[in-house]
Order: C-alpha cells, then sequence, then structure tokens
C-alpha cells in the first residue's frame, strides 16, 4: 500500500507539475516580469534623488575640498548601490533564464509530489474504486479547500505589493484550507442535517474573522495588472489541480489493478 502510493504520487506530481510550469511559463511569467520592471523604478527613484542631492552638494562645496568630498561621494554611492542590492533582491535568487526556470520546476514538482501524496492517501483510506473522474472531483475538491477559499481572502499578489506579516498570512491560509477541507468533507458525507449546518459555519468563519492586512496597502503595479495575474494565476491553478487529480485517479486505479 505505501509503495502504491508514493508510486501514484510521484507519477502524477512530476507531470502536473511540469505542466503547472508550462502554463505559468507562458500565462503567470510574464505579468510577474512586468510587475518586477515597476518594482525596479520604484527603487530606483530614491536612488536617482539620492544621487541628484549629493552632486549639488558637491557643485557647492569648496574647491578645495574637492577631492575629499569627491571621495566621500563614491564610497556613499557604492553603499547605497549595495544597499539597494541587498533591498531588491533580499539574498540569493537564481538568475533569469534557465537557471531560473529549474529552480520554477523543482519547486513546482516538490510541491505537487507532496499534494499528490496527500490525495493518493486520501484515496486509499477512502477505500473505495476510483478511476481518473473520481480523480478529477478530487482535484478540484483541493483545488476549492487549498486556491479558491484562501484566495478570497488573499488573493495572488504582484513584486511590489504590501503585504502583511508572513507568519500572520501562513497561519490564516492553514486555517482557511483546512476549515474549507473539513466542511466539504461534511457536505459530502456527512447525513444528519446538523452536519451540513457546521459545514457551512467553517466555511464562513475564516473570512468573517478576516485574513491578515497591511498597515498600509500599496503597490507598485497598475491594478489592471494586479487582476490579470490573479485571473492568470486561477487558471493555472485549476489545470493543476484538475490534472493531478484525474491522474493521481487514474494511476491509483492502475497500480491497484496491477497488485
Amino acid at each position: 500500500m505505501f509503495n502504491r502510493i508514493v508510486a501514484t504520487a510521484a507519477g502524477a506530481g512530476i507531470v502536473a507539475g511540469l505542466l503547472l510550469t508550462g502554463v505559468q511559463h507562458l500565462q503567470v511569467t510574464p505579468l510577474i516580469r512586468t510587475a518586477e520592471t515597476y518594482e525596479a523604478a520604484a527603487q530606483a527613484a530614491p536612488a536617482a534623488a539620492q544621487a541628484h542631492e549629493h552632486a549639488d552638494e558637491h557643485e557647492h562645496a569648496h574647491e578645495h575640498e574637492h577631492a575629499g568630498a569627491q571621495e566621500h561621494e563614491q564610497a556613499a554611492a557604492s553603499a547605497h548601490e549595495h544597499g539597494g542590492e541587498e533591498h531588491r533582491h533580499g539574498g540569493w535568487e537564481p538568475a533569469p533564464g534557465g537557471e531560473r526556470l529549474f529552480y520554477t520546476i523543482l519547486a513546482n514538482i516538490s510541491m505537487a509530489v507532496g499534494y499528490a501524496l496527500l490525495l493518493a492517501a486520501a484515496l486509499t483510506l477512502r477505500g473505495k474504486p476510483v478511476d481518473w473522474r473520481g480523480g478529477l472531483l478530487w482535484g478540484g475538491a483541493a483545488y476549492l479547500v487549498f486556491f479558491v477559499a484562501p484566495a478570497l481572502g488573499l488573493p495572488p499578489e504582484l513584486p511590489g505589493t504590501e503585504a502583511a506579516p508572513v507568519v500572520a498570512r501562513q497561519s490564516w491560509w492553514i486555517a482557511t484550507a483546512g476549515a474549507t477541507a473539513a466542511a466539504l468533507a461534511l457536505l459530502a458525507w456527512g447525513r444528519h442535517w446538523g452536519l451540513k449546518v457546521a459545514a457551512l459555519a467553517l466555511v464562513v468563519t475564516p473570512h468573517l474573522v478576516g485574513a491578515p492586512q497591511p498597515a498600509v496597502h500599496g503597490a507598485v503595479a497598475p491594478a489592471a495588472l494586479a487582476r490579470e495575474f490573479i485571473v492568470a494565476s486561477a487558471v493555472a491553478n485549476a489545470a493543476f489541480w484538475l490534472a493531478l487529480g484525474a491522474l493521481t485517479g487514474w494511476l491509483h486505479a492502475r497500480l491497484d489493478r496491477t497488485n
């Protein structure tokens, strides 16, 4: 049983991860790159203003202090440039092109295999025959749990968008996904009307509490680009989850027949 779960998750995860990478490359990545140009321009503006201010100070300095002032300005500019690079990148990140694509594929496949393990384990514990159609339904449910419900409070964000602290957002995301999963289980398999009411309460409670918000809302990218990014992310995630569900169901049934 364990080997079947792992084999199913590996096969479905690799294919679905590659599919997600392809869809992202066509629809999502160009929008991120566009947003990064806005972010870079916004970060360059203060540097240009500071350089202009230094130039004015240098112009009005005494002539006999020219050499010392010039040396100080160069050191300040170098320090500012170094600090700007650290602020922009926040540490190491893969270079654009092949390196960035490689790490994107690696991250997507790792994530897909992890989610496929959850789906395969759930199908096994369910103990009923399933094919790709049943897996498609499970994938659709997972799409609601892991993307749609959290995105209602925390929609996908472009680079340069103000956001609440990471820990607060992650905690709310986990609570929302867990509550939505429990609600779907109660709606699908609960027989008593009280369980249906509890399911509805679970669905709405995280949104009544509200997702964590930044102290000041703001974004450097245009609002139209942000809306386009949300739609593109929703389409990419839908393709990913439906493919992952169908592949997991198909491989689960195939390996079950083989064994």
